[in-house]
Order: C-alpha cells, then structure tokens, then sequence
C-alpha cells in the first residue's frame, strides 16, 4: 500500500503539472487580455508588469504585428529560428509567463517579477496578484474556500442520507410500486438542472411575495443561510447515488452467501447489514471522489444563484475580466482537490473491501 501511494503521489504532480500548463496556455489563447480595459498611456506598463509582454513557451510563432501598438515588447537575448518557429535558449526559459508562473507557484516567488515592477517585494505570493485589483489571489480565493468546502460537504452528506436508505429500498423492493417510484423520483433529481431548482426554492421557500419566508434569498449569514443551496446542489447527486446503491443492492442480494443468510433464518435487516451492505456501497464508494470535486466545481452556479461568497464569484468574474491568475489560481485549487480525493477514495475502498490490492499491480 505504502508503494502504491507514493506512486500515486509521483503520478498525481505529474498530473497537476499537465492541467497548469494546459489551462495557462488556454487563457493565453483568449483574444483579449486584462490590460486591454486600462488606459491607452498605462496599457503598456501594465503588460510588462504581468509579463504578458513575453512569449507563453520558450518556443512560440511570433505574431505578424505587436498586440498593442506602440509598446516595446521583451526581446531574448538568444533565440534561434526554425522556419516561422523561434525556440528560446535554455537560459531564457524562465523568463517566459510560463516559467515565471512555476517558478513563483512553485518557490513563493520569481525573480521576473521584481526586473519587470522592482517596486515588487519578495513574497510568498504562490498564485501571484489579481491583474483586476491587485490583492494576493491566494489571499481570496482562502476566504472563498470555507464556504464552498462546507457547502459542497452539506450536500454530499445530503445526497448520501438521501440517496443510499433509497436505493437500499428500492432494490430490496424490485419491481414494486415502492421501487418505480423511487427511480421516478431519483430520475426528475437527474433531470432537473440546479440553476432552475435553485430558483425555484428561492421563489417557494425564501423571502417573497410567493414564498413562505423560511429563509433569506441571499448571502450567507448564518447556518439556515446555507440549507436552500445545499438542497439545490445535492438532488441531483442523491438522485444518482440511489441508482448507484439499487444497482449494487440488486448484484448482492443474488449471491450464494446472501441466500444461505437468509436460509439460516436471519432477519432481512440483519442481511442488509452484516452481508450486502458493504459490497452494496462500494460503487458510491468509487463514486465519491469525482462527485465531491463535481460538487465543489458545480458549486460555482448555485454560488452565484444564491449570491455566496465562495470561490465561484471569483471564477465567474475573473474568466468575464481575463484575470489569468485567478482563473488558474481557482484551476490550481479545484485540481489539487480532486486528485487528492481520488486517492483518498482509492485508499478507502481498500479498507472497505479487503480483496482490493493495489501491491498486486506493481
């Protein structure tokens, strides 16, 4: 075990390393830029304070004019060319966006930032400032960070209370009145988009002319705050763990073991425990991982539904400013969960079902 999660570790930064450059290279390719909305005399200060006037890759094709006319671009001082494709030398790899963003993601700094504003201090500015107001990105996107962390854990603890006693029900009832009418009900949570869920809550059950004034509309003040989007958040997913848990229910109550329990004399909620409920649960198992990181990104629309000061208004206003580093700041964060929570969960399906074992595939 111990083998496999050092690996899995190893894989895992390989794996976040090919997500930052990716989606660094993407907002890149945006046809705009967050200097754009500065004034005409400031625009060009403000490119080389953001390193924007630097090549992406040390190996790039130069544009037929400059972006901004009328600025003086950074010049390598060692370039070769081959055909339209200039390749920068080993030396000038740092000083791309590229390799200034790793460098300070990865050291807490980068020395480009002080030779291109040296009135930049050193710091410990990993996911580097805001091009929009110049605050710490790592600064905000932290206290956004507790709010979309509790709301997405309230709605898988929500789907989970829903969604395994109904798919236990329904499978133990197959083909019944009782098992149709779950799987109806798990299939409208299905199809029913949380932006129009949300809205609808808010319309029945918050503040209003129509609705019976349970809770506010907005904000996040308190504990009730948080109830109507974590209902919103988590139908859906209820809805898909009680198909999960019907399935497996269906798959265990067949086997040889689970009929001699019952032979034996065994009530059927003494085999619902003891003998299927652990192989019943292993596919919601599997599932937990990508149905928390879906959550926690998913949160980003009923975030901005319900007016809650979580990481999703910075990512919503950050991708309409072109803010590059908060965009991959928010990427940074929502990577770095979900590939930790698939580990978690692969270890946990371990302890949950002891024939798991990863020492055999090494």
């Amino acid at each position: 075990m111990t083998r496999y999660i050092v690996r899995r570790i190893l894989n895992s930064i390989f794996v976040l390393f090919i997500i930052i450059t990716v989606s660094l290279w993407i907002t890149r390719l945006a046809p705009s830029n967050p200097c754009q909305k500065e004034k005409e005399a400031n625009t060009c200060s403000c490119l080389k304070s953001y390193q924007l006037d630097r090549p992406v890759f040390p190996v790039y094709v130069p544009p037929p004019t400059d972006p901004v006319q009328g600025c003086q671009f950074w010049e390598p001082d060692s370039v070769a060319t081959i055909g339209s494709v200039h390749v920068l030398g080993p030396s000038e790899w740092d000083a791309t966006q590229y390799g200034v963003y790793m460098e300070r993601l990865i050291f807490g700094w980068s020395d480009n930032d002080n030779e291109s504003n040296p009135q930049n201090d050193r710091d410990d500015s990993r996911l580097g400032p805001s091009m929009r107001n110049q605050q710490d990105v790592g600064e905000l996107l932290s206290q956004g960070l507790p709010y979309t962390m509790q709301l997405g854990l309230q709605a898988l603890l929500l789907a989970l209370l829903i969604g395994v006693p109904a798919g236990i029900f329904a499978g133990l009832k197959q083909n019944t009145i009782a098992d149709y009418t779950t799987m109806t009900v798990a299939m409208v949570g299905v199809a029913v988009p949380n932006f129009v869920l949300g809205p609808l809550l808010i319309l029945f059950f918050a503040e209003g002319q129509m609705g019976v004034g349970w809770f506010t509309p907005t904000g996040w003040d308190s504990f009730a705050d948080s109830i109507l989007p974590t209902i919103t958040l988590s139908l859906y997913y209820a809805a898909y763990i009680a198909r999960l848990t019907r399935g497996g229910m269906l798959e265990m109550i067949r086997k040889d073991f689970v009929r001699t329990a019952r032979a034996k004399g065994l009530s059927e909620g003494t085999v619902v425990r003891r003998h299927t409920f652990k192989g019943t649960i292993l596919p919601v198992v599997s599932y937990l991982g990508p149905a928390f990181a879906a959550l926690l990104t998913g949160s980003v629309v009923v975030e901005q539904i319900f007016s809650l000061p979580g990481i999703g208004r910075y990512f919503v206003e950050s991708a309409l400013n072109r803010d590059y580093n908060m965009v991959l700041g928010a990427v940074v964060i929502y990577a770095s969960l979900l590939i930790a929570l698939n580990l978690l969960v692969d270890i946990l399906y371990t302890v949950i079902d002891p024939r798991v074992d990863y020492e055999d595939e090494l």
